[in-house]
């Protein structure tokens, strides 16, 4: 039998349940390093990327008015 979807390969295994809970511990762990990192950055950091869009450079060639 040709399985038709992610669903049927997962659920004929013998250990469906390990790699299920395998997957929810790796999406936990992501989760959990992307909050911790996203917290220790500083202020400061946040505060130049916020100001980003309204810094006027003269560099950029995209702002020239013709």
């Amino acid at each position: 039998m040709i399985p038709q979807n992610f669903k049927d390969i997962l659920s004929n295994t013998d250990n469906a349940g390990f790699y299920q809970t395998l997957a929810l511990i790796f999406f936990m762990l992501f989760f959990v390093a992307l909050v911790i990192y996203v917290f220790s950055r500083p202020k400061k950091f946040y505060k130049e990327e916020e100001e980003a869009p309204l810094n006027d450079d003269q560099d950029d060639d995209f702002n020239v008015k013709n």
